[in-house]
């Protein structure tokens, strides 16, 4: 009898424990780094399918109020104004000015006026979704992924999680345009054939709990926000982003995922990217992801490359036409990160009001017109043996001491070689027995594709011509006589493409 009191208390003191340990961990299971590790693991054993990595180009778009104000200082990103705003710093190229855009706020708005007042003002009253995909389809695009919610918290479908804590209505469902503006969007591009996916920001710069640190904000928050948007539109691809203030034990996203891969509507053919939890990045989850670089990635994984048309995701309205990519460098830069095995994933930002502005449309129909004529090239290839073929000089073309580099850095590695520097003379790329030469400029009467062997039964192209080409074997490769250039042909002179059919290899 003297042992019934201890244990009982015991038994009181553990039972009490782990009610506060639910408590505490708003009712989520014990998380430990072993436990982080096991799932990863089965997440990165995950085979990405076929459709994403034979894509190689998709559409980005980045929506929401930042879209009303729509300015910041050209090399920013004018979808963080409400960082800008708020914490009176910033960052990108041009050694931007920290107080720019709290001037640019007062001047315009008015000194009591607030980031959350955009809300209303972003009507889309002009949004025509069925019109976006049939332009993206005109690009050549394969897939797009919307921004469903942004770091500013604003979710772009009626979702009541939006509102947690905040006192405000703060979904496009309840404010602005009082309608769900993703539902159309996911029916419009599978309309069109396109795969449709969506980009979700884990963190929330101003959300009360997460400034609090309180886990409120990962169990009652971040995870059921999460599931309401994938079982109500059951995206083919998810691109997350904002996670490199914590760890995986704060975010427990390999728990997250492991729902996703094994109980979610889209369970069995669901994409995702690598930015799950701080040191996530190239090193875990599904395909890779460069943002405003240069370098591609090595390794087996696919990966993606995402940038805007000029230095900004969000629309910039303080960008001018010298700030935007060139058609041919849009396309040499698809044809560069094809060769080394990446996807382009190429963003427009849309106005408030929800049309794309026009020299955004005409750079999409631009790259669509070259594409149509050479996109066998493109889609469904796998990288040769080397990439490039560089002309002789150096090839170390060190990044620039910018925060992003602008795609017109491909016309410098090609066409426009600095003194001195190599060019890359032509991209490869390979598919089904043939080996795809894509020339930057018209090489004149011949071209030497130096390391390529063919075989007796060989065949060589320009696309966009008809009959073959001679050619012949030489000690350094293949000779290949160019025929004569017709400027009123069918040829796009953003770049030229060569078959050459039963290589060797």
């Amino acid at each position: 009898m003297k042992l019934a009191v201890p244990i009982l208390f015991i038994a009181l003191f553990f039972s009490s424990t782990a009610v506060f340990g639910q408590k505490n961990n708003n009712d989520l299971p014990p998380y430990s780094e072993r436990t982080s590790k096991k799932l990863w693991e089965k997440i990165d054993k995950r085979e990405i399918p076929s459709w994403y990595q034979n894509a190689k180009f998709g559409i980005f778009i980045h929506w929401g109020p930042y879209a009303v104000p729509s300015w910041s200082p050209v090399g920013t990103y004018t979808e963080w104004y409400q960082k800008w705003l708020e914490s009176r710093s910033i960052f990108g190229n041009n050694n931007p000015d920290p107080m720019a855009i709290p001037h640019f706020q007062n001047s315009v708005y008015g000194e009591e006026s607030s980031y959350y007042d955009f809300a209303k003002m972003f009507k889309a009253e002009l949004y025509n979704p069925e019109s976006w995909a049939k332009l993206f389809k005109r690009a050549g695009a394969k897939y797009v992924v919307l921004t469903s919610k942004h770091h500013d918290g604003f979710t772009l479908w009626p979702n009541q999680h939006a509102q947690d804590m905040r006192e405000m209505e703060w979904n496009a469902g309840e404010v602005g345009p009082k309608k769900d503006l993703i539902a159309p969007y996911m029916l419009a591009m599978k309309k069109e054939g396109l795969k449709a996916g969506l980009y979700y920001s884990l963190y929330e710069w101003y959300h009360p709990w997460y400034l609090d640190s309180d886990p409120r904000f990962v169990s009652q928050h971040y995870h059921p926000q999460f599931k309401e948007l994938v079982n109500r539109y059951t995206p083919d691809l998810i691109f997350a982003d904002g996670e490199w203030d914590h760890g995986d034990s704060y975010w427990r996203s390999g728990e997250l995922l492991t729902w996703l891969y094994e109980e979610s509507p889209c369970k069995d053919y669901v994409v995702i990217n690598d930015r799950w939890f701080k040191g996530c990045r190239h090193q875990h989850g599904g395909y890779r992801t460069t943002e405003y670089e240069v370098e591609g990635m090595e390794g087996d994984k696919p990966w993606e490359e995402n940038r805007g048309m000029g230095f900004s995701y969000g629309y910039n309205r303080a960008e001018n036409i010298e700030d935007y990519t060139s058609p041919k460098a849009m396309v040499l830069m698809l044809c560069d990160l094809v060769s080394m095995g990446g996807n382009l994933l190429l963003n427009v930002g849309p106005k408030s009001d929800g049309t794309i502005p026009v020299i955004m449309q005409e750079r999409l129909l631009q790259i669509g017109h070259w594409l149509d004529l050479n996109g066998e090239a493109i889609y469904g290839t796998i990288k040769w043996k080397k990439p490039f073929q560089w002309s002789a000089g150096d090839r170390d073309y060190k990044k620039k001491n910018v925060s992003y580099v602008g795609g017109d850095y491909i016309l410098d590695q090609t066409i426009r070689p600095p003194k001195g520097m190599a060019a890359k003379e032509v991209f490869f790329t390979y598919k089904d027995g043939s080996l795809y030469a894509i020339l930057p400029k018209w090489p004149g009467n011949e071209i030497v594709l130096r390391d390529v062997q063919v075989s007796k039964d060989s065949k060589v192209t320009l696309l966009g011509i008809d009959g073959f080409l001679s050619f012949e074997d030489d000690k350094e490769g293949v000779i290949v006589t160019m025929p004569t250039y017709n400027p009123n042909g069918k040829l796009v002179d953003y770049a030229y493409v060569l078959k050459i059919e039963n290589i060797r290899l």
